[in-house]
């Protein structure tokens, strides 16, 4: 957990801003309930970090019009392009990244390919949920397990980057997790405002 981000406990301010956010929106899924998410949270052995975890229990179980891009997903599902046959997704492993990787960039990314792909499919599969796509292969991710949790990621084919100014190299400048993320995405502000 980075300095500031309380992953604990639920701050009724952050919790306020996401009901402005998303409770009045037309196409917003209905609240999961604290019954739903404990039950999710034991079948993966975690806890989710606040204040998302209240969110899903009491304002919104997702919302088609995002954010991202094809919209925020309910909790437990993936997106439709995620792909079939993959690796079970586990929660409960700690996410393997504390700051940016673009493997299309790292020269060590060019070991033996099972090697790149065992360290690849970590960074996808342990200790995060997925939110949603940004389509082609961009997927946001909220991480569950590990120093980073509470923060939102986002993971492509080139590589993995957290939201927040507060991770060393800052390509997607915000306020870090995952209510500073929804706050970014409703402001209409880019991703990457440098691009």
């Amino acid at each position: 957990m980075m300095p500031g981000m309380n992953t604990e406990a639920c701050d009724p301010a952050e919790l306020a801003a996401l009901r402005e956010i998303f409770a009045s929106r037309p196409d917003a899924a209905p609240p999961a309930g604290w019954e739903a998410v404990r039950a999710f949270e034991a079948e993966h052995g975690v806890e989710l970090p606040e204040p998302y975890r209240t969110f899903v229990a009491e304002v919104c179980d997702g919302l088609r019009a995002g954010p991202p891009h094809y919209g925020l997903l309910p909790l437990a599902e993936t997106p439709s392009d995620w792909g079939a046959g993959r690796p079970e997704r586990l929660l409960a492993e700690p996410f393997p990244l504390t700051a940016a990787w673009l493997w299309e960039e790292d020269e060590e990314a060019d070991e033996d390919e099972a090697a790149f792909e065992a360290r690849t499919a970590a960074v996808f599969d342990h200790g995060s949920l997925l939110l949603g796509t940004d389509g082609c292969g961009m997927y946001w991710h909220l991480i569950v397990t590990g120093p980073q949790r509470g923060h939102v990621w986002q993971i492509a084919g080139e590589g993995a980057m957290p939201f927040g100014p507060e991770s060393p190299d800052a390509l997607m400048p915000g306020t870090p997790g995952f209510a500073g993320w929804a706050a970014h995405w409703v402001q209409g502000r880019d991703w990457f405002p440098d691009a």
